[in-house]
């Protein structure tokens, strides 16, 4: 559709049926055959080096809970680092879903949005908009986990 012909189309009310040719004229199929077996591969991936990373730092003599920590560090690091020099976004389109496994899928949901809004400063881009995406995650991980932790206390607190 052309400029011309979208105004047009803005400036008339469409009927539901008009709406939903238009749109699925512009959201084509998903190819699941395709994009499950790659989101698999691609998040397997990920959690393959995280057990390979905390195995590396068993070797080294770290303590297991102290390796499960760097691990997680190491991950942070790397999913920002990639995201910093545009190589996450690429994984992730042929990764999809798979690329969303917690830690490094959080990590680039602060990171990206973080770069993004870089040019408009320190503290109003940078620094404003870098939990843009996560910062919602995070308060509803945070208010659920009071929530969960009061439950479990007051559950603890009738068994007993």
């Amino acid at each position: 559709m052309n400029i011309r012909e979208e105004r047009i189309v803005s400036q008339k009310k469409l009927t539901e049926q008009e709406y939903e040719q238009l749109n699925k004229k512009a959201s084509p199929n998903t190819k699941s055959y395709i994009t499950i077996p790659s989101a698999f591969l691609i998040g397997g991936f990920i959690c393959l080096i995280g057990q390979a990373l905390t195995n590396f730092y068993i070797s080294l003599g770290v303590v297991k809970d102290e390796a499960s920590a760097l691990t997680s560090i190491s991950l942070i690091f790397l999913s920002a680092l990639l995201t910093g020099l545009n190589v996450y976004d690429n994984i992730a389109k042929v990764g999809g879903a798979g690329t969303l496994v917690p830690i490094t899928g959080f990590a680039n949901a602060v990171v990206s949005p973080a770069l993004e809004f870089k040019t408009e400063g320190l503290v109003l881009g940078l620094g404003a908009k870098m939990f843009i995406i996560a910062g919602p995650v995070i308060v509803y991980g945070t208010l659920a986990s009071v929530v969960y932790g009061v439950i479990y206390y007051l559950i603890q607190l009738f068994i007993k």
